[in-house]
């Protein structure tokens, strides 16, 4: 089975010009020396202009193969010179994975927005993971969109290494910057009453202030539709404001007790939607998000 290094490697060789494919192979060549550090701040630098910053072209197969490499593993959306900087990053963690998360802070402290997004994106390939969950629960911290979505979207990272609370505090932070919870992995998984209990909290705030609630927040509520959670979703269900009575609906349908059934009889039309899988919570995200 291909690693996720030979993968990059093959998905970029295909895709690159001549002149690329050199100046990537004498590259990674000079990462691949001991105690070279230099070499690889600079080459982290020069990769949009080396290679460009063209998507890079995955089809099913590629995905089922990075799957394959690497369980959770999902390029979806990649650049050419995202793979290009998570290959630098392999190549260099693969001589000193000792030293790697020390080596990955010192990279962070001088990245620009470019470079982090393709650290964040590499987070579930390299070596050590337990040394790296401080640096990814930064970036789960960051206002920039495409920073917090670099850790959060598709990686499988966030699920399997962050604590409770550090989850609970990125699913939050993705409905307070507008970002969307469907390519989030693991949030049937990773679901917990502290988090329900958040995001009730944050819906009663948003609707004392007059303001929409992201009908997504109810999917991580859905476990825990009983008493006070379940008047939540039934007043949801009763508000069409940017879909909030269809996230409420595939919230009561997940649940599936009989309490949260009776509540979801209220809405027929939106029961019949979702047992026909005209409405879940992927047309969801893509009409909201």
């Amino acid at each position: 089975m291909a690693s996720p290094y030979d993968l990059l490697q093959s998905w970029l060789t295909r895709q690159l010009t001549d002149q690329g494919r050199e100046w990537l192979g004498a590259t990674l060549a000079k990462v691949a020396q001991p105690g070279d550090d230099k070499a690889l701040y600079v080459a982290l630098g020069l990769v949009p202009r080396k290679l460009g910053k063209a998507d890079l072209a995955l089809g099913s197969e590629e995905l089922e193969a990075a799957a394959a490499a690497r369980p959770g593993w999902d390029p979806r959306g990649w650049s050419v010179d995202q793979a290009a900087r998570v290959l630098l990053l392999l190549g260099a963690a693969e001589v000193e994975p000792e030293r790697f998360p020390d080596l990955l802070d010192t990279l962070c402290a001088t990245a620009d927005v470019g470079e982090l997004v393709a650290i964040y994106r590499g987070l579930p390939l390299y070596p050590r993971p337990d040394s790296l969950v401080t640096r990814a629960a930064e970036g789960a911290r960051s206002n920039m969109r495409a920073l917090f979505e670099a850790v959060a979207h598709r990686n499988p990272f966030p699920r399997e290494q962050f604590a409770e609370l550090a989850w609970n505090h990125m699913v939050l932070k993705a409905l307070f910057i507008g970002s969307t919870l469907y390519p989030i992995q693991g949030l049937e998984e990773r679901a917990n009453r502290n988090l329900a209990r958040m995001l009730r909290d944050f819906a009663h705030e948003r609707w004392s202030a007059g303001r929409p609630v992201s009908p997504e927040l109810w999917r991580c509520v859905a476990p825990y539709a009983e008493g006070e959670a379940l008047d939540d979703l039934a007043k949801a269900l009763e508000m069409d404001a940017a879909g909030g009575a269809r996230g409420a609906a595939l919230a009561l349908a997940a649940n599936g007790g009989a309490d949260a059934r009776k509540v979801l009889a209220r809405a027929p039309e939106l029961a019949g939607a979702i047992e026909s899988g005209r409405l879940s919570w992927e047309t969801l995200s893509k009409e909201t998000g």
